[in-house]
């Protein structure tokens, strides 16, 4: 029993002896780690006696900006939507008789005017049914003019009291009659004429063919479902886009008043301008599924740039705000106390100045408040600047040294006071109304 306490007692005797020996080790060791971390202090930060160094936060070097200045001006309103290209009118040409088909006088893809001849069905039958019912007509106009002969005689007979007054009666009756199918006959000779017309495929309205649908040689049936080809009027041409109900007010108040509305379509890309136009008509409801109202706008299109189907961006200039004072989009900011920027206060110094902001269009944004043309206001290095900030206007990044470089154009320092950050506000975006 003494034998197992003793041997229990050496064993608590060596681990203190251990830890003695680690803590003597790591106590020797602790002021090469501390001056190594002094050494490797990063700039911007305090040393151990306190002084600040070099950096953000405590350097007195100006911070490099871009600027530019507060303008005033006209300032267009504009709505964007997705537009889709519609011809202002589309016929499905189709033969009114049947027949074969002999002739095709079209080129596919070209332009053609109202009554150009397209096609011709064969009109041999049709010339045939001409001439019967002409020769019909002939048959019976000799009948009636050999009634109403005897018409005359017979009035003359019963002048005389010659006759009885039935044969008379029966005479004119039959004129009447025959008067009858000569109308008949001449309705007749008129619908033959009509047919054989038709025979002739001529174009309805103005306009472009499209590709053609049915070959010479095949026998075409009168109505047929399969059209010979498809004009559509591009002269002037059409564009059917939407606006959301919230954007109606101002739209149908200049509709309204007889203002013409301009209207610009451009491509899909929304690079380039396709072709302007003025708005031309609304619809008289607004879809309840969407929230949004139909609108046409016409477009001359003499050059053929808006093709029917096409997919086109639409911008409808609603409204021009004269004279209002407009700031760069790209020097706004915004924090917890709403958009402001950092604006010149004198060549040197920067200072904040809180906005209200009013319509946009992505490059320029029209301030309410807080702003005076002439103004000068930061584009880059914002980053950096806080309330009362010594800044060096450079005109452009080339100017920007190497080690300055960084503040011009690089995030925010991992050493940035947060709470400057969280109060000021580092994002940039559009402005709404």
């Amino acid at each position: 029993m003494q034998s197992s306490v003793s041997r229990t007692s050496r064993r608590w005797l060596v681990g203190l002896l251990i830890l003695l020996i680690v803590a003597g080790v790591s106590w020797w060791l602790w002021p090469a780690s501390a001056k190594k971390d002094q050494n490797a202090q990063p700039a911007g930060h305090t040393s151990r006696t306190g002084a600040m160094r070099p950096g953000f936060g405590g350097s007195t070097l100006p911070v490099p900006v871009l600027v530019a200045e507060v303008t005033r001006g006209d300032f267009p309103i504009y709505y964007k939507a997705l537009g889709t290209v519609t011809a202002l009118n589309t016929i499905n040409v189709r033969s009114r008789v049947a027949g074969e088909l002999v002739k095709v006088y079209f080129k596919e893809g070209h332009m053609v005017k109202a009554g150009e001849l397209l096609a011709e069905i064969d009109p041999r039958s049709y010339q045939n049914a001409l001439l019967q019912a002409e020769g019909t007509l002939l048959q019976n106009q000799a009948q009636l003019k050999n009634a109403q002969v005897d018409v005359q005689r017979y009035r003359g007979l019963y002048a005389e009291d010659s006759i009885a007054k039935q044969t008379l009666d029966t005479a004119e009756a039959l004129v009447s009659q025959y008067q009858g199918t000569v109308k008949t006959n001449q309705a007749a000779v008129n619908d033959a004429k009509l047919n054989l017309e038709f025979t002739k495929i001529r174009a309805p309205i103005s306009g472009r063919v499209g590709l053609r649908q049915l070959d010479v040689g095949n026998l075409v049936a009168a109505n047929d479902t399969t059209a010979l080809v498809v004009i559509t009027q591009t002269e002037p041409i059409v564009v059917s886009f939407t606006l959301p109900e919230n954007n109606l007010a101002l739209v149908l108040e200049r509709y309204r008043s007889g203002a013409k509305l301009p209207v610009q379509a451009w491509d899909r890309g929304d690079q380039k301008e396709l072709a302007s136009g003025v708005l031309s008509s609304i619809d008289n409801q607004i879809d309840v599924t969407t929230g949004t109202l139909k609108f046409k706008a016409l477009f001359e299109n003499r050059d053929q740039a808006l093709f029917p189907n096409q997919f086109v961006n639409v911008r409808l200039l609603a409204d021009t705000l004269k004279g209002v004072i407009l700031a760069p989009t790209a020097a706004l900011q915004y924090g917890t106390n709403g958009s402001f920027v950092y604006a010149m206060d004198g060549d040197k110094k920067v200072k904040i100045r809180t906005l209200k902001l009013g319509a946009t269009d992505g490059d320029l944004t029209v301030v309410k408040e807080g702003l005076e043309p002439g103004d000068r206001v930061v584009l880059e290095g914002t980053d950096r600047l806080r309330e009362g900030s010594l800044v060096e206007v450079v005109s452009n990044s080339s100017e920007v040294p190497t080690s300055a470089a960084g503040q011009l154009q690089g995030g925010p320092d991992a050493d940035a006071d947060p709470s400057a950050a969280k109060a000021q506000g580092t994002g940039k975006g559009k402005a709404g109304e």
